[in-house]
Protein backbone atom coordinates (compact mmCIF):
# COMPACT_ATOMS: atom_id res chain seq x y z
CA UNK A 1 0.00 0.00 0.00
CA UNK A 2 2.76 2.25 1.11
CA UNK A 3 4.84 4.42 -1.84
CA UNK A 4 7.65 6.80 -2.13
CA UNK A 5 10.15 7.29 0.79
CA UNK A 6 7.36 7.67 3.50
CA UNK A 7 7.00 5.15 6.61
CA UNK A 8 3.23 4.80 5.59
CA UNK A 9 0.61 6.56 5.76
CA UNK A 10 -2.14 6.00 8.86
CA UNK A 11 -5.28 7.26 10.51
CA UNK A 12 -5.91 9.14 13.18
CA UNK A 13 -9.95 8.05 14.12
CA UNK A 14 -12.09 9.62 16.58
CA UNK A 15 -16.16 9.13 16.88
CA UNK A 16 -17.85 12.61 15.65
CA UNK A 17 -19.69 14.26 12.83
CA UNK A 18 -18.31 14.49 9.56
CA UNK A 19 -19.91 17.68 9.16
CA UNK A 20 -18.39 19.85 12.37
CA UNK A 21 -15.16 21.27 13.14
CA UNK A 22 -13.09 19.99 15.25
CA UNK A 23 -13.42 20.46 19.38
CA UNK A 24 -10.59 21.91 21.06
CA UNK A 25 -9.75 18.74 22.48
CA UNK A 26 -10.09 16.97 19.05
CA UNK A 27 -8.12 19.46 17.71
CA UNK A 28 -5.26 19.18 20.38
CA UNK A 29 -5.03 15.27 20.19
CA UNK A 30 -4.85 15.22 16.32
CA UNK A 31 -2.49 17.93 16.26
CA UNK A 32 0.15 16.41 19.20
CA UNK A 33 -0.51 12.81 17.61
CA UNK A 34 -0.17 14.17 14.31
CA UNK A 35 3.00 15.96 14.81
CA UNK A 36 5.06 12.63 16.29
CA UNK A 37 3.87 10.83 13.73
CA UNK A 38 5.06 12.86 10.46
CA UNK A 39 8.34 13.43 12.93
CA UNK A 40 8.55 9.47 11.72
CA UNK A 41 8.09 10.27 7.87
CA UNK A 42 4.90 9.05 8.21
CA UNK A 43 1.39 10.78 6.37
CA UNK A 44 -1.27 11.01 8.35
CA UNK A 45 -5.18 11.08 7.94
CA UNK A 46 -7.53 12.66 10.05
CA UNK A 47 -10.63 10.16 10.49
CA UNK A 48 -14.00 11.05 11.59
CA UNK A 49 -16.24 8.01 12.13
CA UNK A 50 -19.48 7.45 13.03
CA UNK A 51 -21.85 4.41 12.63
CA UNK A 52 -24.23 5.66 9.73
CA UNK A 53 -20.86 6.30 7.47
CA UNK A 54 -18.91 3.18 8.17
CA UNK A 55 -18.98 2.14 4.81
CA UNK A 56 -17.18 5.51 4.02
CA UNK A 57 -14.83 5.03 6.59
CA UNK A 58 -13.96 1.60 5.76
CA UNK A 59 -12.84 2.32 2.05
CA UNK A 60 -10.70 5.40 3.60
CA UNK A 61 -9.12 2.87 5.86
CA UNK A 62 -8.02 0.53 3.35
CA UNK A 63 -6.45 3.03 1.20
CA UNK A 64 -3.71 3.14 4.43
CA UNK A 65 -1.28 1.52 5.82
CA UNK A 66 -2.61 1.52 9.17
CA UNK A 67 -5.06 3.70 11.98
CA UNK A 68 -4.95 4.61 15.22
CA UNK A 69 -8.38 4.62 17.10
CA UNK A 70 -9.32 6.95 20.19
CA UNK A 71 -13.04 5.79 20.68
CA UNK A 72 -14.84 5.51 24.51
CA UNK A 73 -15.98 1.94 24.82
CA UNK A 74 -19.71 4.11 25.49
CA UNK A 75 -20.18 7.58 24.25
CA UNK A 76 -23.58 8.92 24.15
CA UNK A 77 -25.18 5.80 24.48
CA UNK A 78 -23.24 4.24 21.46
CA UNK A 79 -21.07 1.65 21.34
CA UNK A 80 -17.96 0.31 19.29
CA UNK A 81 -19.85 -3.10 18.03
CA UNK A 82 -19.93 -1.19 14.33
CA UNK A 83 -16.91 0.42 14.17
CA UNK A 84 -14.96 -3.09 16.21
CA UNK A 85 -16.31 -5.28 12.93
CA UNK A 86 -15.41 -2.39 10.69
CA UNK A 87 -11.59 -2.70 12.06
CA UNK A 88 -11.58 -6.57 12.02
CA UNK A 89 -12.40 -6.41 8.25
CA UNK A 90 -9.75 -3.46 7.27
CA UNK A 91 -7.32 -5.64 9.75
CA UNK A 92 -7.93 -8.86 7.90
CA UNK A 93 -7.13 -6.40 4.62
CA UNK A 94 -4.12 -5.83 5.73
CA UNK A 95 -4.45 -2.79 7.72
CA UNK A 96 -2.76 -2.20 11.07
CA UNK A 97 -5.16 -1.16 13.64
CA UNK A 98 -3.96 -0.24 17.34
CA UNK A 99 -5.99 -1.21 19.52
CA UNK A 100 -7.06 -4.18 17.40
CA UNK A 101 -10.34 -5.54 18.81
CA UNK A 102 -9.31 -8.86 19.51
CA UNK A 103 -7.37 -7.40 21.87
CA UNK A 104 -9.74 -4.88 23.18
CA UNK A 105 -11.77 -8.09 24.12
CA UNK A 106 -8.75 -9.11 26.21
CA UNK A 107 -7.97 -6.81 28.37
CA UNK A 108 -9.86 -3.86 27.53
CA UNK A 109 -13.15 -4.61 29.50
CA UNK A 110 -13.54 -4.85 33.25
CA UNK A 111 -13.22 -8.63 33.21
CA UNK A 112 -9.30 -8.11 32.94
CA UNK A 113 -9.56 -7.46 36.81
CA UNK A 114 -10.68 -11.12 37.37
CA UNK A 115 -8.68 -12.52 34.96
CA UNK A 116 -5.78 -11.30 36.14
CA UNK A 117 -6.54 -11.02 40.17
CA UNK A 118 -3.96 -13.95 41.10
CA UNK A 119 -1.10 -11.43 39.78
CA UNK A 120 0.91 -9.25 41.96
CA UNK A 121 -1.16 -6.10 41.25
CA UNK A 122 -4.97 -8.12 41.95
CA UNK A 123 -6.85 -8.26 44.29
CA UNK A 124 -9.63 -9.76 46.04
CA UNK A 125 -12.04 -9.59 42.84
CA UNK A 126 -15.21 -11.38 41.60
CA UNK A 127 -17.07 -11.54 38.36
CA UNK A 128 -20.73 -12.01 38.12
CA UNK A 129 -22.52 -12.91 35.26
CA UNK A 130 -26.09 -12.83 36.26
CA UNK A 131 -28.20 -10.60 38.43
CA UNK A 132 -28.67 -13.38 40.88
CA UNK A 133 -25.01 -14.11 40.92
CA UNK A 134 -24.74 -10.35 42.13
CA UNK A 135 -27.13 -10.88 44.84
CA UNK A 136 -25.12 -14.67 46.30
CA UNK A 137 -21.88 -13.51 46.29
CA UNK A 138 -21.79 -9.61 46.74
CA UNK A 139 -24.06 -10.08 50.45
CA UNK A 140 -21.34 -11.58 52.37
CA UNK A 141 -18.63 -9.83 50.85
CA UNK A 142 -20.61 -6.43 52.19
CA UNK A 143 -20.06 -7.49 55.46
CA UNK A 144 -16.20 -7.29 55.59
CA UNK A 145 -16.56 -3.54 54.10
CA UNK A 146 -17.44 -1.48 51.15
CA UNK A 147 -17.04 -2.71 47.51
CA UNK A 148 -16.92 -1.06 44.02
CA UNK A 149 -18.89 -2.74 41.19
CA UNK A 150 -18.00 -1.76 37.93
CA UNK A 151 -19.96 -3.05 34.83
CA UNK A 152 -17.71 -4.59 32.02
CA UNK A 153 -18.03 -1.59 29.61
CA UNK A 154 -17.77 1.99 31.20
CA UNK A 155 -15.34 4.97 30.67
CA UNK A 156 -15.71 8.56 32.56
CA UNK A 157 -17.48 6.78 35.58
CA UNK A 158 -20.27 5.47 33.66
CA UNK A 159 -21.13 1.96 35.06
CA UNK A 160 -19.13 2.23 38.79
CA UNK A 161 -20.44 2.30 42.14
CA UNK A 162 -19.57 1.91 46.16
CA UNK A 163 -22.00 -0.17 47.60
CA UNK A 164 -21.58 -0.04 51.38
CA UNK A 165 -23.61 -2.04 54.02
CA UNK A 166 -26.20 -0.16 56.06
CA UNK A 167 -28.35 -3.22 57.72
CA UNK A 168 -28.26 -6.51 57.13
CA UNK A 169 -31.35 -7.99 55.79
CA UNK A 170 -33.28 -11.47 55.43
CA UNK A 171 -33.70 -12.51 53.39
CA UNK A 172 -30.46 -10.81 51.31
CA UNK A 173 -32.45 -9.44 49.29
CA UNK A 174 -33.49 -7.04 51.69
CA UNK A 175 -29.98 -5.81 53.10
CA UNK A 176 -30.25 -2.10 53.07
CA UNK A 177 -27.03 -0.69 51.20
CA UNK A 178 -25.57 2.90 50.43
CA UNK A 179 -24.85 3.24 47.16
CA UNK A 180 -22.90 5.89 45.36
CA UNK A 181 -21.97 6.56 41.42
CA UNK A 182 -18.64 7.05 40.07
CA UNK A 183 -20.77 9.85 37.47
CA UNK A 184 -20.07 12.89 38.15
CA UNK A 185 -22.62 15.39 40.62
CA UNK A 186 -24.23 12.08 41.90
CA UNK A 187 -26.63 11.63 44.90
CA UNK A 188 -26.19 8.87 47.78
CA UNK A 189 -29.10 6.58 47.48
CA UNK A 190 -29.80 4.54 49.97
CA UNK A 191 -31.99 1.12 48.86
CA UNK A 192 -32.37 -2.32 49.10
CA UNK A 193 -29.63 -5.12 47.83
CA UNK A 194 -32.30 -6.81 45.85
CA UNK A 195 -33.95 -3.57 44.48
CA UNK A 196 -29.49 -2.75 43.10
CA UNK A 197 -29.68 -5.77 41.86
CA UNK A 198 -32.93 -4.92 40.10
CA UNK A 199 -31.46 -1.63 38.32
CA UNK A 200 -28.05 -3.89 37.11
CA UNK A 201 -30.29 -5.91 35.02
CA UNK A 202 -29.30 -4.62 31.92
CA UNK A 203 -25.71 -4.33 31.97
CA UNK A 204 -25.89 -8.41 31.92
CA UNK A 205 -27.66 -8.13 28.39
CA UNK A 206 -25.87 -9.89 26.00
CA UNK A 207 -22.28 -11.34 27.13
CA UNK A 208 -22.62 -8.17 29.73
CA UNK A 209 -20.87 -8.96 33.14
CA UNK A 210 -19.91 -6.96 36.41
CA UNK A 211 -17.14 -6.92 38.31
CA UNK A 212 -16.56 -6.71 42.06
CA UNK A 213 -13.46 -5.26 43.98
CA UNK A 214 -12.54 -4.15 47.40
CA UNK A 215 -12.82 -0.18 48.17
CA UNK A 216 -9.50 0.86 48.62
CA UNK A 217 -8.87 2.78 52.07
CA UNK A 218 -6.54 5.35 50.23
CA UNK A 219 -8.43 6.14 47.06
CA UNK A 220 -8.31 9.57 48.82
CA UNK A 221 -4.43 10.01 48.18
CA UNK A 222 -4.74 9.70 44.18
CA UNK A 223 -4.17 7.52 41.51
CA UNK A 224 -1.45 6.86 39.80
CA UNK A 225 -1.19 6.34 35.93
CA UNK A 226 1.31 4.25 34.00
CA UNK A 227 1.62 5.03 30.35
CA UNK A 228 2.81 2.02 28.16
CA UNK A 229 3.84 1.34 24.68
CA UNK A 230 3.90 -2.01 24.23
CA UNK A 231 4.96 -3.60 27.00
CA UNK A 232 7.08 -0.31 28.29
CA UNK A 233 6.15 2.22 30.48
CA UNK A 234 6.89 5.65 28.70
CA UNK A 235 5.51 8.13 31.39
CA UNK A 236 3.31 8.58 34.33
CA UNK A 237 -0.35 10.64 35.55
CA UNK A 238 -1.25 11.29 38.50
CA UNK A 239 -4.60 12.97 40.18
CA UNK A 240 -7.19 12.99 42.64
CA UNK A 241 -10.15 10.43 42.04
CA UNK A 242 -12.76 12.21 44.35
CA UNK A 243 -15.88 10.47 42.41
CA UNK A 244 -16.33 7.98 44.97
CA UNK A 245 -15.11 9.82 48.39
CA UNK A 246 -17.80 11.16 50.60
CA UNK A 247 -19.50 14.18 49.96
CA UNK A 248 -18.56 16.72 50.26
CA UNK A 249 -16.62 15.82 47.59
CA UNK A 250 -12.83 18.39 47.15
CA UNK A 251 -12.11 20.09 43.77
CA UNK A 252 -10.01 17.41 42.06
CA UNK A 253 -6.60 19.31 41.10
CA UNK A 254 -5.52 19.19 37.45
CA UNK A 255 -3.79 15.90 36.85
CA UNK A 256 -0.02 16.09 36.46
CA UNK A 257 2.40 14.49 34.13
CA UNK A 258 5.50 12.79 33.91
CA UNK A 259 7.83 10.92 31.76
CA UNK A 260 9.07 7.09 32.76
CA UNK A 261 12.11 8.38 34.55
CA UNK A 262 10.11 10.05 37.67
CA UNK A 263 11.68 8.83 40.80
CA UNK A 264 9.47 8.00 42.88
CA UNK A 265 6.94 5.66 40.23
CA UNK A 266 10.73 3.63 39.20
CA UNK A 267 9.71 0.95 41.57
CA UNK A 268 6.14 0.34 39.87
CA UNK A 269 7.85 1.14 36.39
CA UNK A 270 9.77 -2.13 37.38
CA UNK A 271 6.97 -4.20 38.88
CA UNK A 272 4.75 -3.56 35.95
CA UNK A 273 7.71 -3.96 33.24
CA UNK A 274 9.62 -7.10 34.77
CA UNK A 275 6.67 -8.71 36.08
CA UNK A 276 2.71 -7.71 35.66
CA UNK A 277 2.00 -6.76 32.22
CA UNK A 278 4.42 -10.09 31.28
CA UNK A 279 2.35 -12.69 33.70
CA UNK A 280 -0.99 -10.49 31.99
CA UNK A 281 0.15 -11.52 28.64
CA UNK A 282 0.12 -15.24 29.23
CA UNK A 283 -2.81 -15.03 31.37
CA UNK A 284 -4.62 -13.31 28.08
CA UNK A 285 -2.60 -14.97 25.81
CA UNK A 286 -1.63 -11.90 23.87
CA UNK A 287 2.00 -11.24 22.46
CA UNK A 288 4.16 -7.92 23.01
CA UNK A 289 3.58 -6.78 19.28
CA UNK A 290 -0.07 -7.15 19.63
CA UNK A 291 -0.32 -4.92 22.58
CA UNK A 292 -1.51 -1.82 21.81
CA UNK A 293 0.58 1.44 20.93
CA UNK A 294 -0.94 3.61 24.01
CA UNK A 295 -2.77 2.19 26.80
CA UNK A 296 -2.70 2.61 30.11
CA UNK A 297 -2.87 1.00 34.01
CA UNK A 298 -4.54 3.04 36.86
CA UNK A 299 -3.19 2.48 40.18
CA UNK A 300 -4.81 2.81 43.21
CA UNK A 301 -2.88 3.04 46.73
CA UNK A 302 -2.89 -0.55 48.44
CA UNK A 303 -1.60 -0.70 52.16
CA UNK A 304 1.83 -0.14 52.96
CA UNK A 305 4.19 -2.83 53.55
CA UNK A 306 6.30 -3.47 57.12
CA UNK A 307 8.87 -1.55 56.08
CA UNK A 308 6.42 2.09 55.04
CA UNK A 309 6.63 0.95 51.17
CA UNK A 310 3.76 1.91 48.83
CA UNK A 311 1.65 -1.08 47.33
CA UNK A 312 -0.48 -0.61 44.41
CA UNK A 313 -3.63 -2.53 43.30
CA UNK A 314 -5.11 -2.59 39.87
CA UNK A 315 -7.76 -0.03 39.10
CA UNK A 316 -8.34 -0.61 35.86
CA UNK A 317 -6.93 -0.65 31.96
CA UNK A 318 -7.96 1.12 29.31
CA UNK A 319 -7.05 0.85 25.76
CA UNK A 320 -9.62 2.09 23.48
CA UNK A 321 -9.41 6.26 24.07
CA UNK A 322 -6.19 7.33 26.02
CA UNK A 323 -5.80 10.87 25.81
CA UNK A 324 -3.87 13.00 27.30
CA UNK A 325 -0.95 11.65 26.86
CA UNK A 326 2.64 13.00 28.79
CA UNK A 327 4.54 14.35 26.39
CA UNK A 328 7.81 12.09 26.38
CA UNK A 329 4.77 9.10 25.37
CA UNK A 330 4.79 11.08 22.08
CA UNK A 331 7.47 9.85 20.10
CA UNK A 332 7.12 6.24 21.13
CA UNK A 333 4.21 5.75 20.06
CA UNK A 334 5.13 7.41 17.09
CA UNK A 335 7.52 4.88 16.51
CA UNK A 336 5.22 2.15 17.54
CA UNK A 337 2.63 2.84 15.13
CA UNK A 338 5.17 2.96 12.29
CA UNK A 339 7.15 -0.28 13.60
CA UNK A 340 3.61 -2.01 13.49
CA UNK A 341 2.90 -0.49 9.53
CA UNK A 342 6.16 -1.94 8.32
CA UNK A 343 5.53 -5.27 9.82
CA UNK A 344 2.42 -5.74 7.60
CA UNK A 345 2.76 -7.31 3.91
CA UNK A 346 -0.48 -8.58 2.63
CA UNK A 347 -2.29 -8.52 5.63
CA UNK A 348 0.09 -10.89 7.61
CA UNK A 349 2.56 -9.96 10.29
CA UNK A 350 6.32 -10.68 9.15
CA UNK A 351 8.26 -13.60 11.05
Amino acid sequence: MTGGTTAGRIGVLWRGDISAPFTTRQNDMYQEISGALEACQAVVEPIVFSDDSVATVRKLLLDLDGVLVWVNPIESGQDRTILNEMLREVAAEGVWVSTHPEVILKMGTKEVLFHTRHLGWGSDTHLYRTPQELLIGLAPLLEAGPRVLKRSLGSSGDGVWKLELVRDGSPTTEATVRVQSALPDSNVQELTLGDFAQQCRPFFTGEGTMIDQPFQARLEEGMVRCYLTHDRVVGFGFHLVKSLLPPPQPQAPQRLYYGPQKPEFQLLKTKVESEWVPDMQKVLGIDTESLPAIWDVDFLLGSKTESGEDTYVLCEINVQSVYSIPEEALEPLAQAAVRGMGRQTDGRIRA
